[in-house]
């Protein structure tokens, strides 16, 4: 499990529930529900600071509907995890069965994780 993302405003230890983003192009503060990862140039907001959320003059604020309440995981959520978990044990057979070294996916590597560049991912296609 990991560790719950905090809000980034200095001295608050709440809980993150919203990530704002910037479009400076189109002077534009985004506020929407907290993003997957962690991503450099965004911020991370609890509930009280998404609420209080003020932009410079002359900009606009974008509000995304943002659940303030816990994540709860959905029926989706626990069959993806299942299958994650059914797929991630099929190389390891295979290998076992084939008296091969395990791969990198074997050996705790994100299997769907070809590549990364700064806050990018580049992931394998699952038909691959």
């Amino acid at each position: 499990m990991s560790p719950v993302r905090r809000c980034s405003r200095t001295a608050c230890g709440r809980p993150a529930v919203a990530t704002l983003t910037y479009v400076y192009a189109d002077s534009t503060a985004v506020l929407g529900p907290l993003a997957t990862y962690a991503e450099p140039h965004c911020y991370d907001l609890c509930a009280e600071h998404s609420e209080r959320l003020t932009a410079p003059r002359g900009w606009d604020v974008v509000r995304l509907a943002v659940d303030s309440g816990p994540a709860r995981p959905s029926g989706d959520d626990l069959e993806a995890l299942a299958n994650a978990v059914r797929e991630a044990a099929r190389p390891q057979e295979r290998t076992a069965a084939q008296g091969h070294q395990p791969g990198p996916a074997a050996r705790g590597a994100d299997p769907m994780e070809v590549a990364r560049r700064g806050h990018l991912r580049v992931l394998r296609s699952p038909d691959s």
